[in-house]
């Protein structure tokens, strides 16, 4: 018996995507022809598109496809930067939180070590909040020098749903952009609602396929593409479109949304019987990840006097999927910059993991997960002792 707990690196897809995406890829021609092959699956590409943007409180010529989050992360991060820099020189400084995902840090790094850019992360408090406080004086004092502000809407370690309404608010005439990857499709999000200036989803955590995103741009708003070539999607994201994953996106995140209330109260019961249990069979581990509003299913636990690379093998062998993290980042060896910005130390971020539970999970498995990780625990203590030693 296998057990996936592993949800929040990439969910199962479901039944209703796998039939789309099997049926358009039995159709015939690229979106951009214009004789009667490439219409057909450009009508299909569009009605996807428009069934997209009223899930996510947007207009259809709004929504960007990408071949991935990051990407449609990296187009956002560079895009606004150089369109700020190019309309004003001082404006060099992107602010971000300090526990975003690395899809965001990353190419705020590459940014500053090209292009002078200039990075200011916004702190975390030790429920998992970022610091609105701190937030409000650095606009009051460096408003002027802003060229992006982006903040996840929740958190993919720890769950937590950020203030995005009230960062809107603050940043007055300054883009916002948020990473929507982890709650699109789970928590309630709405681009117009929010009145943001680009937000990012993408399909594979609602049950679609791999390999297709979008960024939801604000209409009227252009950006300076990462990639030339033929023009497509507003001429800011070039190349083929990939008509089949389009499809399957929109299918999954239709089905997603209609199933979002039940899918949520499921999950949260899955998750919070399985931290009930794991107090009662390992009491001295820490939950991280208790505060709301949260997402459903994500549970972060710090065991003492273990390392997360041995408890993953360890979890493995029994047939169990979970992570130490982002996906994005496994096999790096460094602890969690997320725990570690709420206030954990190193050693306490080496010894945490991240479950994500997922519709499709049950409670005999929380109750399998729950019967091993004692002896799993303890192995992977002693593990940790005769290393130290050695």
């Amino acid at each position: 018996m296998t057990i996936y707990l592993d949800h929040a690196a990439t969910a199962p897809i479901n039944e209703v995507a796998i039939d789309a995406i099997t049926k358009a890829m039995r159709n015939l021609g690229n979106a951009s022809s214009v004789h009667n092959h490439g219409r057909a699956i450009r009508k299909d590409v569009e009605d996807a598109r428009h069934a997209l943007s009223e899930l996510v409180g947007a207009s259809a010529s709004e929504v960007i496809f990408t071949g991935s989050g990051t990407e449609a992360n990296n187009l956002a991060i560079k895009g606004f930067y150089w369109k700020a820099i190019a309309a004003n020189p001082k404006r060099k400084v992107i602010v971000t939180s300090a526990f975003e995902h690395h899809a965001i840090l990353d190419p705020i790094q590459w940014l500053v070590e090209h292009e002078s850019a200039e990075q200011v992360l916004v702190p975390i408090n030790h429920s998992g909040f970022i610091d609105l406080d701190f937030l409000k004086d650095l606009i009051a004092n460096r408003g002027s020098e802003i060229a992006l502000i982006s903040v996840m809407h929740s958190n993919n370690e720890l769950g937590t749903l950020q203030p995005i309404a009230e960062v809107v608010k603050l940043a007055g005439q300054i883009p916002v952009h948020t990473d929507a990857v982890q709650s699109f499709g789970k928590v309630d999000f709405d681009f117009a609602k929010l009145d943001l200036t680009a937000a990012t989803i993408s399909a594979h955590k609602v049950g679609g396929p791999l390999g297709i995103a979008a960024l939801i741009l604000k209409r009227g708003l252009d950006l300076v593409p990462i990639l030339h070539g033929g023009g497509q999607e507003r001429e800011i994201r070039s190349g083929t479109l990939n008509a089949p994953a389009i499809i399957g996106f929109s299918a999954a995140a239709i089905y997603a949304l209609e199933n979002r209330t039940l899918n949520f109260t499921k999950v949260r019961k899955l998750r919070d019987y399985f931290i009930s249990e794991l107090k009662k069979a390992v009491p001295d581990c820490t939950i991280n990840s208790i505060s709301d509003p949260a997402l459903p299913g994500i549970v972060n636990v710090t065991f003492p006097g273990t390392e997360n690379d041995a408890m993953l093998l360890l979890l493995d062998s029994e047939g169990i999927s979970c992570s130490a993290g982002s996906a994005c980042s496994a096999g790096v060896p460094r602890p969690s910059h997320v725990l570690v910005a709420m206030g954990l130390t190193e050693e306490q971020a080496d010894a945490s993991l991240r479950i994500s539970i997922g519709v499709t999970n049950t409670q005999s498995e929380i109750d399998q997960v729950i019967s091993v990780l004692p002896s799993v625990i303890q192995r992977a203590r002693k593990a940790l002792d005769v290393s130290r030693l050695a």
